[in-house]
């Protein structure tokens, strides 16, 4: 195996679950950024702009018209942090909380077609794999 030949497939891996993501929820009329930031939003925790960009991978400037999308939309909503009035808070909205469910639905199903035929230490090999590289960008 080549050096960086892990990284690169998990970009392939980022981008064609983004893709198929996309494509399955083309009803909700979202892009893949948005459908990635409500994906991390799902679990009902609110997060900072800057915690949120770390999470799904995007710059604060580029984050911010996503958000601002979602806004619009009235899936988030945007307040200050209790304690910290200078950081802006993220929360889902009722309806969002139902679009980021139904995201997280479809990304269970995808993960289950996907790895149906690997074995278990496969699959945790993966996982522990996934987690080193999460831990090594902290």
């Amino acid at each position: 195996m080549k050096n960086g030949s892990v990284i690169l497939e998990l970009q392939r891996a980022t981008h064609a679950t983004l893709q198929l993501l996309t494509t399955e929820l083309v009803d909700l009329d979202l892009t893949a950024s948005e459908i990635n930031a409500l994906g991390n939003l799902a679990d009902g925790t609110g997060r900072t702009v800057s915690e949120l960009g770390a999470a799904v991978g995007t710059r604060p400037a580029t984050l911010t018209g996503i958000l601002d999308r979602l806004e619009r939309r009235g899936l988030i909503t945007r307040g200050a942090r209790p304690g910290d009035r200078r950081a802006v808070l993220i929360e889902l909205t009722a309806d969002g909380e139902q679009t980021a469910a139904l995201i997280r639905r479809t990304l269970g199903d995808l993960e289950k077609r996907a790895l149906a035929g690997l074995p278990a230490d496969a699959v945790d090999g993966a996982r522990a794999v996934l987690r080193a590289l999460t831990e090594a960008g902290r």
